[in-house]
Protein backbone atom coordinates (compact mmCIF):
# COMPACT_ATOMS: atom_id res chain seq x y z
CA UNK A 1 0.00 0.00 0.00
CA UNK A 2 1.28 3.55 -0.77
CA UNK A 3 1.19 6.20 1.84
CA UNK A 4 1.56 9.77 1.02
CA UNK A 5 2.69 10.53 4.16
CA UNK A 6 5.94 8.17 4.51
CA UNK A 7 8.64 10.16 2.60
CA UNK A 8 11.16 7.38 3.18
CA UNK A 9 11.40 4.26 5.02
CA UNK A 10 9.04 1.58 4.75
CA UNK A 11 6.70 0.23 7.66
CA UNK A 12 5.29 -3.13 7.80
CA UNK A 13 4.11 -5.06 10.37
CA UNK A 14 2.33 -8.70 11.21
CA UNK A 15 -1.66 -8.25 12.15
CA UNK A 16 -3.57 -10.97 14.55
CA UNK A 17 -4.55 -13.10 12.00
CA UNK A 18 -1.05 -13.30 10.68
CA UNK A 19 -1.07 -11.20 7.34
CA UNK A 20 1.73 -8.64 6.63
CA UNK A 21 1.07 -5.40 5.86
CA UNK A 22 3.60 -3.14 3.77
CA UNK A 23 3.36 0.67 3.90
CA UNK A 24 5.87 2.24 1.09
CA UNK A 25 6.25 6.03 0.28
CA UNK A 26 4.48 7.26 -2.80
CA UNK A 27 7.73 7.65 -5.11
CA UNK A 28 9.41 4.47 -3.45
CA UNK A 29 10.98 2.71 -6.94
CA UNK A 30 8.72 0.37 -8.46
CA UNK A 31 11.50 -1.57 -9.12
CA UNK A 32 12.70 -1.89 -5.80
CA UNK A 33 10.02 -3.86 -4.37
CA UNK A 34 11.07 -7.17 -5.62
CA UNK A 35 14.38 -6.51 -3.46
CA UNK A 36 12.19 -4.94 -0.40
CA UNK A 37 10.04 -7.96 -0.23
CA UNK A 38 12.83 -9.95 -0.20
CA UNK A 39 14.39 -8.26 3.22
CA UNK A 40 11.01 -8.17 4.60
CA UNK A 41 10.29 -11.86 4.26
CA UNK A 42 13.95 -13.17 5.55
CA UNK A 43 12.93 -10.67 8.47
CA UNK A 44 9.92 -12.39 9.02
CA UNK A 45 11.20 -16.11 8.71
CA UNK A 46 13.87 -15.04 11.44
CA UNK A 47 11.33 -13.77 13.91
CA UNK A 48 9.09 -16.70 13.24
CA UNK A 49 12.48 -18.77 14.09
CA UNK A 50 12.59 -17.09 17.22
CA UNK A 51 9.32 -17.45 18.25
CA UNK A 52 9.40 -21.13 17.28
CA UNK A 53 12.10 -21.41 19.74
CA UNK A 54 10.95 -19.61 22.89
CA UNK A 55 8.93 -22.69 24.87
CA UNK A 56 8.56 -22.75 28.61
CA UNK A 57 10.87 -24.42 29.51
CA UNK A 58 13.07 -21.45 27.90
CA UNK A 59 10.57 -19.05 29.80
CA UNK A 60 12.14 -20.94 32.98
CA UNK A 61 15.25 -20.83 32.43
CA UNK A 62 15.19 -17.61 31.82
CA UNK A 63 13.13 -16.82 34.92
CA UNK A 64 15.35 -18.55 36.90
CA UNK A 65 18.37 -16.80 35.69
CA UNK A 66 16.72 -13.78 36.25
CA UNK A 67 16.26 -14.22 39.84
CA UNK A 68 19.95 -15.42 40.20
CA UNK A 69 21.35 -12.28 38.41
CA UNK A 70 18.93 -9.50 38.86
CA UNK A 71 17.31 -9.89 42.08
CA UNK A 72 19.71 -11.92 43.78
CA UNK A 73 18.05 -13.72 46.10
CA UNK A 74 15.43 -16.62 46.15
CA UNK A 75 11.71 -16.15 44.48
CA UNK A 76 9.77 -18.69 45.06
CA UNK A 77 7.57 -19.53 42.08
CA UNK A 78 5.43 -22.84 40.47
CA UNK A 79 5.72 -22.34 36.78
CA UNK A 80 6.15 -19.97 33.95
CA UNK A 81 4.49 -20.68 30.31
CA UNK A 82 3.14 -19.05 27.68
CA UNK A 83 -0.42 -18.32 27.05
CA UNK A 84 -2.27 -18.10 23.80
CA UNK A 85 -5.86 -16.05 25.74
CA UNK A 86 -4.42 -13.01 27.16
CA UNK A 87 -6.20 -10.46 24.93
CA UNK A 88 -5.26 -6.98 27.01
CA UNK A 89 -2.52 -8.20 29.30
CA UNK A 90 1.73 -9.15 28.57
CA UNK A 91 1.74 -11.39 32.18
CA UNK A 92 0.00 -12.47 35.32
CA UNK A 93 1.85 -13.47 38.06
CA UNK A 94 -0.91 -15.60 41.20
CA UNK A 95 -0.34 -15.03 44.65
CA UNK A 96 -2.62 -17.37 46.91
CA UNK A 97 -5.36 -20.26 46.06
CA UNK A 98 -4.69 -22.93 44.32
CA UNK A 99 -2.94 -21.47 41.65
CA UNK A 100 0.25 -19.57 43.72
CA UNK A 101 3.05 -18.89 42.08
CA UNK A 102 1.90 -19.58 38.49
CA UNK A 103 2.91 -16.95 35.75
CA UNK A 104 1.44 -17.00 32.66
CA UNK A 105 2.93 -14.82 29.44
CA UNK A 106 0.96 -13.56 26.37
CA UNK A 107 2.95 -15.80 23.44
CA UNK A 108 2.25 -12.88 21.35
CA UNK A 109 5.35 -11.33 22.96
CA UNK A 110 7.13 -15.02 21.54
CA UNK A 111 8.51 -12.53 18.40
CA UNK A 112 9.49 -9.42 20.97
CA UNK A 113 13.38 -8.64 21.68
CA UNK A 114 14.85 -11.01 23.98
CA UNK A 115 15.33 -7.34 26.39
CA UNK A 116 11.62 -6.62 26.36
CA UNK A 117 10.48 -10.16 27.34
CA UNK A 118 13.09 -9.92 30.20
CA UNK A 119 11.78 -6.88 31.34
CA UNK A 120 8.34 -8.69 31.39
CA UNK A 121 9.66 -11.57 33.16
CA UNK A 122 11.29 -9.41 36.09
CA UNK A 123 7.94 -7.50 36.26
CA UNK A 124 5.90 -10.78 37.51
CA UNK A 125 8.52 -11.98 39.72
CA UNK A 126 8.54 -8.74 41.23
CA UNK A 127 4.71 -9.64 42.01
CA UNK A 128 5.85 -12.48 44.00
CA UNK A 129 7.17 -9.74 46.35
CA UNK A 130 4.43 -6.98 45.84
CA UNK A 131 1.27 -7.71 44.51
CA UNK A 132 0.70 -4.63 43.87
CA UNK A 133 2.43 -1.41 41.83
CA UNK A 134 3.62 0.08 44.53
CA UNK A 135 6.26 2.46 44.94
CA UNK A 136 7.93 -0.55 46.36
CA UNK A 137 7.32 -2.50 43.46
CA UNK A 138 8.26 -0.43 40.79
CA UNK A 139 11.64 -0.02 43.09
CA UNK A 140 12.52 -3.73 43.10
CA UNK A 141 12.16 -4.34 39.16
CA UNK A 142 14.00 -1.14 38.38
CA UNK A 143 16.56 -2.26 41.13
CA UNK A 144 16.55 -5.49 39.29
CA UNK A 145 16.13 -4.76 35.62
CA UNK A 146 17.90 -1.43 34.51
CA UNK A 147 16.48 -1.45 31.02
CA UNK A 148 12.55 -1.24 32.83
CA UNK A 149 12.22 2.32 31.88
CA UNK A 150 13.06 1.21 28.01
CA UNK A 151 11.36 -1.70 27.97
CA UNK A 152 7.99 0.01 28.65
CA UNK A 153 8.25 2.48 26.23
CA UNK A 154 9.38 -0.08 23.68
CA UNK A 155 6.57 -1.95 24.94
CA UNK A 156 4.09 1.56 24.81
CA UNK A 157 5.35 2.22 20.93
CA UNK A 158 4.58 -1.40 20.03
CA UNK A 159 1.00 -1.14 21.28
CA UNK A 160 0.87 2.48 19.41
CA UNK A 161 1.96 1.35 16.08
CA UNK A 162 -0.83 -1.32 15.91
CA UNK A 163 -3.45 0.81 17.08
CA UNK A 164 -4.09 -0.28 20.56
CA UNK A 165 -3.98 0.96 24.10
CA UNK A 166 -0.99 -0.36 25.87
CA UNK A 167 -2.28 -1.88 29.23
CA UNK A 168 -1.76 0.90 31.79
CA UNK A 169 0.94 -0.83 34.58
CA UNK A 170 0.68 2.02 37.11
Amino acid sequence: MVDKRLKKIVRWQITADGEIHIKVPARYPQGDLPRLLKQIEKKYRRTERKRQGRTDEDLKQRADRLIRDAFGKPIPYASIRWVGNMQNRLGSCTNGGATDGHIRLSDRMKGWPDWVVDYVIVHELAHRLHPDHSPAFWADVRAAYTRTDEARAWVKGYFFALGEEAHSED
